[in-house]
């Protein structure tokens, strides 16, 4: 934690300075240009919600993928091994991340004008399964980084649309059956789904599909932890 957040001005705050930017910003734009959100009333919770319950797998993903090549210099130590890095990482960012979903949910929580009925299980359930998935990807992503740098380049390309055709600012049900059955294909999108029921009893969140999230997360963690593991010694030298 002082490592990460230490050597900026502001420290720990710069955790909350992102998403409540992203809130604000898209809060702003969608209110300019429409009179209710597709969702409630609150356009901040709207996107509140949207945003942190990607954030579950973004902030986690983006973290983890540099966990090996980013301390190098504790490898070193025969006492540490490239798993502990990773371990350590996946800790601070998850409780990281709930922190700031706990703060900034429950200042517009309190803050909106109706009550809001919060229902926890899916909630916990969309959290777990995002972090298990950004956990397979950053297993594998932390071995490929290190052992093939054009892989770096060509994942940032490919994965910079993640935050468009998740549902961060819109609900795929909601699309033409053609356009949802793609957006759907991205087990985020199902993520996002169902960390918003657990704040809109009234979403029914059509599509998601619960067996297709854990199967992806569970294929992503097997394969990251073959990779990490046949690879663990060449990470250590490398």
């Amino acid at each position: 934690m002082s490592t990460r957040f230490g050597a900026k001005p502001g420290g720990y705050l710069w955790a909350f300075l992102d998403p409540v930017s992203h809130i604000v910003f898209l809060s702003v734009i969608f209110m300019a240009i429409a009179h209710l959100p597709p969702l409630g009333t609150s356009f901040p919770l709207f996107f509140a919600t949207g945003y942190i319950g990607f954030q579950f797998y973004q902030a986690l993903a983006g973290y983890l993928n540099s966990a090996v090549s980013g301390n190098k210099a504790l490898l070193s130590y025969p006492s540490v091994a490239p798993i502990d890095t990773v371990a350590a990482r996946y800790v601070l960012q998850i409780v990281t991340t709930t922190i700031v979903a706990i703060v900034v949910l429950g200042y517009i929580v309190f803050t909106v004008r109706h009550p809001v009925s919060i229902h926890l299980p899916p909630i916990l359930e969309a959290m777990v399964a995002a972090s298990l998935i950004a956990l397979g990807i950053g297993l594998a992503n932390a071995v490929l980084f290190v052992m093939y740098p054009i892989y770096e380049k060509l994942y940032g390309i490919v994965t910079r649309p993640l935050f468009l055709v998740s549902g961060v600012f819109f609900l795929p049900d909601s699309l033409p059956p053609i356009a949802k059955d793609v957006i759907l294909f991205n087990p985020l999108a199902h993520i996002v789904m169902q960390f918003r029921t657990g704040f809109y009893p009234q979403y029914r969140a059509a599509g998601y599909d619960g067996f297709y999230v854990w199967s992806v997360a569970a294929c992503l963690v097997f394969i990251g932890l073959v990779l990490f593991t046949t690879s663990r010694g060449r990470l250590r030298d490398r």
